[in-house]
């Protein structure tokens, strides 16, 4: 059996999106196509079992169907891939489709849902029926090419389908525009905040902005690389539908059974909360959530039960301090650090930010500042930072650090590659200042500079131009002149021997 290379794989599901292309905005077609790329794998890997099983008990059907049922997840009969594919030329492609996803959800009920409340492949926005039927035939012969077989003997042990997901997810983003950042963060920068927080065995790690669920993996990922174990719980909460059943299927396909993803708006009402009506805490939040967002839901605000607001309440039109009191207050007292994503804005806005910036620091909760490059995040050119908050510090200094000025250039976006995040990292670690890279500030300091966050007040990063020699350039300017004059007094001879001129 020939193996594959997520490339490969990234490759032809990528082709399949030119079933709707010019048809269907790509904001609403990314739904159908990872729907279709979820049901393609469980049918897979399914099938890929059920042949494994078969050959090993080929007189016991009985058996093999009770094994079956002891899989992590279970296919009804009817509802796989290749039954729908085997019916493709028949009419009423949407709601067979739609039947299968809603066996295989009351089939996993306790993993699934509501997952397909949202997606209806039968849907008109595909069209009238006969150019439904034909489009969605055209997908299904997609999903069965050779190159998107993805049984598990053939892609091994690597996580090519969660990369395929990550890459699709990417490339919707990137054509998405602003749209992008309801639900992606680029992998470099999931990584690199992943292993700024630390993620520990036994951690609950949250994202109340959690997208596809992208950075919430990147945390358990780092867990199990360096334990070996999967001894840790992820929680999120998820505004858009659409995106929240997006990382219902993203941990489902990753085998991250230990969480709980809610759905609902954050500020206006999170769900992440105790049995007696507390907001949960984490050891580990991490967020990369919307930048300014307008109308975050200050009237809601005003009258928090939870008291979040209680530091100052964040300008009606820009929603990122309401996010980060959010986050501070579901830290665990001892344990709680947090990494969140911020428009430069957070780090010097006056008035009521400038207020509820000064009492954090002040609290000592703020732990350090990272500068990034700009064009990292899609949708957006501005450069970002990083707030890293500990609720317990040893000291009262704050490290900033200035990365904005190494990355991997791209046409339309910058990236991070393994020595920036590699150093970032190391810098953090050392907390200690690095010339034109990094600064450790005092209290005082910070004070002294109206608790102002801007990184260049701090990180002094101005190269200094050599000196000019004034004199040494008034004589080769002189030395220049003298040989132009000669070789204009050659040219005049030789135009004179050639008969031009006088």
């Amino acid at each position: 059996m020939t193996p594959i290379t997520q490339a490969e794989i990234n490759k032809a599901a990528w082709g399949a999106c030119d079933t709707f292309r010019g048809q269907v905005d790509s904001s609403i077609y990314k739904d159908y196509v990872l729907t279709m790329l979820f049901l393609k794998y469980l049918s897979d890997v399914w099938q890929d079992h059920m042949t494994r099983l078969e050959g090993e008990h080929p007189d016991a059907p009985e058996l093999v169907e009770a094994m079956m049922q002891q899989e992590a997840f279970v296919l009804p009969d009817g509802a796989s891939f290749a039954n729908l594919h085997k019916r493709r030329h028949e009419p009423g492609n949407g709601e067979r489709i739609d039947k299968a996803l809603h066996a295989i959800e009351e089939a996993n009920i306790s993993k699934l849902r509501d997952v397909f409340q949202d997606i209806s492949f039968n849907s008109n926005k595909l069209g009238d029926e006969e150019q439904k039927n034909d489009t969605l035939r055209h997908l299904l012969e997609d999903f069965a090419k050779p190159a998107l077989d993805l049984r598990p003997s053939r892609v091994g042990q690597l996580d090519i389908i969660g990369g395929a997901y990550e890459y699709l997810i990417s490339r919707f983003a990137a054509t998405a525009g602003k749209k992008a950042g309801e639900f992606y963060t680029p992998a470099e920068v999931s990584s690199l905040m992943a292993r700024l927080v630390d993620p520990q065995e036994g951690d609950d790690i949250c994202d109340p902005t959690c997208g596809s669920a992208s950075l919430l993996m990147k945390c358990g990922r780092l867990i199990r690389d360096n334990t070996g174990t999967k001894r840790y719980a992820l929680f999120g909460q998820e505004a858009i539908g659409s995106t929240w059943a997006l990382a219902k299927m993203n941990l489902f396909l990753h085998g991250e059974e230990n969480h709980q993803i809610e759905w609902g708006d954050t500020i206006r009402n999170p769900k992440l909360r105790t049995s007696d009506d507390m907001l949960r805490h984490f050891d580990v939040v991490v967020a990369n959530p919307p930048f300014s967002l307008d109308k975050w839901g200050v009237d809601i605000a005003e009258t928090d039960k939870f008291g979040r607001f209680r530091r100052g309440m964040p300008p009606k039109t820009k929603g990122d301090y309401a996010f980060i009191l959010h986050m501070i207050e579901t830290m665990k007292p001892r344990t709680g650090r947090m990494a969140v994503v911020v428009p430069h804005g957070v780090l010097f806005r006056g008035a009521a930010e400038g207020r509820i910036r000064q009492k954090l620091i002040e609290e000592n909760l703020l732990d350090t500042v990272i500068g990034l490059p700009e064009k990292l995040f899609f949708g957006t050119g501005i450069p970002a930072a990083i707030l890293l908050f500990r609720k317990s510090k040893a000291d009262t200094s704050v490290l900033f650090i200035d990365a904005s000025r190494e990355f991997v250039s791209g046409t339309n976006q910058n990236a991070l590659d393994a020595s920036h995040i590699d150093k970032i990292v190391a810098t953090y670690l050392a907390r200690e200042s690095v010339d034109k890279y990094a600064y450790r500030a005092t209290l005082d300091e910070i004070a002294e500079n109206d608790f102002n966050l801007n990184i260049p007040r701090y990180v002094d990063t101005f190269e200094e131009e050599a000196e000019i020699d004034l004199m040494a350039v008034r004589s080769e300017r002189l030395r220049l002149k003298q040989e132009m004059d000669g070789l204009e007094a050659q040219m005049a001879g030789y135009l004179r021997e050639l008969g031009y001129g006088a």
